[in-house]
């Protein structure tokens, strides 16, 4: 490498700050890195310069000596030793390297199995708020794949095999020296598998398998809400280099309730009742998801009031008690009076009217209450 000035090797000034450096070797460095300029010799001449120059300028005491000495100041080789007698090797330039493009030095830190994992899956399942609530079983149709019968799940055409790739030697990784700067990348010619099928078969397409169908049994466990998902270990697809299968995940969605509506392990609804009932009080049938339950309604309830069954919802997948059902009181107005009737509730009205304090009305009394603050 000759000794060219450093400052303008990145393209920059002797005044320029740390960031700066920074911003110029780094789009230097993009710019004639080995990967995106392969065989170009030019380039790689370059992207040896940026980095001993970045190496020198980013590093305070280096910096200084060469500003002070010039290329003698840091030469190894010079009378009385340079700055950094230990020279400049491949580690610096990973580190370097590494900070800008993320990861380690792959010499160091890459290694390979030959395998990968297979992509998972996932499957949507609509199940009962019953069900969602006591657990259940089911069975789901899901892809799947076994080996083709044709190649005998190699891939290669009937009377001809896999070769191993003769570019990676089957390691699937190729190391490429630039100089100083050793990386390591993914075999292009074979993607990583390590072989090379040069006569595919034709019913799976070099694949190995074919992709079926199959019939999974699932368990829904009891207390699972809306949304949740259930891994299902190893019934995903397969991998395409012989390591593992990935997971099917199954997400669970709960159909809407005619009657219910849930709030994690509670249960909510709305019952209406007549407004004799609710005046006089009485006994009304409460739904519940095992079934009917008799509940008293207090004389003088009021609309939209609400009352709590405990232990009447659900009991949740990490719960050791049931929540609760809130019972919503619909207080009905009666519909299509015959005139007798009317009379009945005009007689019942008076009777009310006659009574000068606002006992039977509570709510009234409240409403009162308040448009007299606010005028006041």
């Amino acid at each position: 490498m000759s000794n060219k000035d450093f400052y303008e090797a990145l393209g920059i000034t002797k005044n320029a700050s740390a960031d700066e450096i920074k911003k110029a070797y780094r789009k230097l460095a993009m710019k004639h890195h080995p990967d995106r300029n392969q065989g170009n010799a030019s380039s790689e001449a370059k992207f040896k310069e940026i980095q001993k120059a970045y190496d020198i300028l980013s590093d305070e005491q280096k910096r200084s000596a060469y500003d002070n000495y010039g290329h003698a100041g840091i030469d190894p080789n010079a009378s009385g030793g340079g700055f950094g007698s230990g020279g400049f090797g491949t580690d610096d330039l990973g580190d370097i390297f590494s900070q800008f493009f993320g990861g380690g030095r792959s010499s160091n830190r890459s290694s390979r199995d030959g395998s990968s994992r297979g992509a998972d899956l996932a499957y949507a399942v609509e199940i009962t708020l019953e069900q969602a609530a006591s657990g259940h079983d089911m069975q789901v149709n899901i892809p799947s794949w076994e080996d083709c019968a044709d190649c005998k799940g190699t891939g290669a055409k009937k009377g001809t095999s896999v070769e191993t790739c003769k570019h990676c030697n089957g390691s699937g990784m190729l190391n490429i020296r630039q100089g100083f700067f050793m990386m390591q990348q993914t075999c292009p010619y074979c993607q990583g598998d390590g072989k090379h099928i040069p006569n595919p078969c034709q019913t799976c397409h070099g694949n190995g398998k074919i992709k079926r169908s199959k019939i999974l049994e699932i368990n829904i466990p009891a207390g699972i809400n809306d949304g949740m998902r259930i891994r299902s270990h190893g019934n995903g697809e397969p991998s395409a280099s012989g390591g593992k299968n990935g997971d099917l995940y199954i997400e669970v969605r709960i159909k809407e309730h005619s009657v219910f509506k849930r709030n994690e392990n509670d249960l909510h609804c709305q019952i209406p009742i007549q407004f004799t009932t609710a005046a006089l009080g009485g006994e009304i049938e409460v739904p519940t998801l095992n079934g009917n339950v008799v509940f008293n309604i207090p004389e003088g309830t009021q609309n939209d009031k609400i009352f709590k069954l405990r232990n009447k919802g659900i009991k949740g997948l990490r719960s050791s008690a049931e929540g609760d059902l809130f019972v919503h009181v619909q207080v009905e107005t009666p519909v299509r009076l015959t005139d007798e009737q009317k009379n009945l509730l005009r007689v019942f009205e008076n009777s009310l009217n006659g009574d000068k304090s606002t006992i039977h009305s509570p709510q009234t009394k409240t409403f009162v209450d308040k448009i007299k603050d606010f005028f006041n």
